[in-house]
């Protein structure tokens, strides 16, 4: 149902784009900011301490998807945006989706397919943790190449934008438990209409632009994702993980915080067309991880831990 809102709300502003620019003289665009708090509060609230002790308990795995998180993803947004001729505006906002942690989707994806829950909610708390870092790096060494880049602004706006909301949340959830608890029934549904929004705003503010590069952009990103969940996969049970933590770090690397490169590309780069990568590669990871994870559901590795078949409440994802 999610995955249709945002290919519902992608034709829509297509479409009739007007809708998405501005209402009454506002333009919608100063709202992505806010709309990726949301999401990131969210996030936050189903957060505890215990997901980050547990780096302790599984460094391994957690560093080897770090590792690849931040280099598969970037290196693979500047290889396919050069493959596929993509203009520099664009190619950067490719190099921008694969710079950025991991989303919390990915959390619900995991537990759709039976992999490690703990692992994956880890893996995306301290990416995210570590993207002021990370992503400015990425992008500065990468797409450097096609616009100047301007890395300390980029941490600033990382840190105001996504660590903020998050911090507030996991404070929420650890000082006051039973107001987060009443948060997390409804902030759900409020970052899947953010996630919309966002989409929505991106395509109606850069219309033309992905009407004359949309075959190209959306042959990049498609490469581009699945590169994410076949290096994944590949360097993790190369590095010796069992199958169900690889499939684990595979939906981890290949699934991406639109929202966060969305609110970068207009608020650091200033570019509509950079945010036009997140808004084809988010729908697109969407369907192909809901598609992969229903694969994996059913073809259980050998041996599988009972952590993977748990009740959704007894894990910690979102």
């Amino acid at each position: 149902g999610f995955t249709f809102a945002v290919l519902a709300t992608g034709c829509a502003a297509v479409a009739y784009p007007p809708a998405f620019v501005a209402w009454g003289g506002f333009d919608l665009k100063r709202a992505i900011a806010p709309l990726v708090q949301v999401i990131l509060l969210g996030m936050g609230l189903t957060l505890t301490v215990a997901d980050f002790r547990r780096v302790l308990t599984m460094p391994r795995a957690i560093f080897i998807g770090f590792v690849l998180q931040f280099t598969v993803m970037p290196v693979g947004g500047l290889l396919f945006a050069w493959l596929f001729g993509l203009p520099a505006a664009v190619a950067t906002g490719l190099i921008l989706i694969g710079s950025v942690p991991g989303g919390t989707a990915s959390n619900v994806i995991t537990l759709l397919a039976r992999a490690n829950v703990p692992l994956s909610v880890t893996m995306t708390a301290c990416s995210t943790l570590l993207s002021p870092v990370m992503t400015p790096l990425a992008m500065k060494l990468l797409a450097g190449t096609y616009v100047p880049i301007d890395a300390w602004a980029m941490m600033r706006s990382i840190l105001e934008m996504i660590i903020a909301p998050l911090v507030v949340g996991l404070a929420i959830h650890h000082f006051f438990p039973a107001a987060a608890k009443r948060l997390a029934r409804w902030l759900p549904v409020a970052a899947m209409a953010a996630i919309c929004a966002i989409i929505g705003i991106t395509i109606g503010s850069s219309r033309e632009q992905l009407l004359t590069v949309g075959f190209a952009l959306f042959g990049a990103a498609a490469c581009h994702n699945a590169t994410g969940y076949l290096l994944g996969y590949g360097i993790a049970r190369l590095a010796r993980l069992n199958a169900t933590d690889a499939r684990t770090v595979a939906l981890e690397v290949g699934i991406q915080n639109g929202g966060m490169a969305t609110g970068l590309a207009f608020g650091v780069l200033q570019s509509p067309a950079a945010a036009l990568g997140s808004a084809v590669f988010g729908p697109w990871s969407a369907i192909t991880s809901s598609v992969l994870a229903s694969w994996w559901r059913q073809r259980l590795p050998r041996g599988t831990d009972r952590m993977a078949d748990a009740p959704a409440s007894e894990m910690s994802a979102p």
